[in-house]
């Protein structure tokens, strides 16, 4: 939950940097924005850890997982 945490001191202007520079890293934007709300959805609908911290939406958090996924593969080594 530590990760979590960090992500609540995200600004507005963060999310946005983050979202641009998922979007840049995909060669498709309509799919990765498809990717995007498939995550969320599955998240709202499956992660317990939503009702623990309703402040950030899913959407948001898909976004921020995804970013970390693209940007740090070591993360998904562990």
């Amino acid at each position: 939950m530590l990760i979590m945490k960090t992500y609540l001191n995200l600004d507005s202007i963060d999310i946005i940097y983050k979202t641009e520079e998922l979007l840049e890293a995909s060669d498709n934007r309509y799919y990765i924005t498809v990717q995007i709300a498939h995550r969320a959805k599955r998240s709202k609908y499956e992660d317990i850890d939503l009702i623990d911290d309703p402040k950030i939406k899913p959407v948001i958090r898909a976004i921020i997982e995804m970013v970390d996924e693209i940007t740090e593969p070591e993360i998904l080594g562990e």
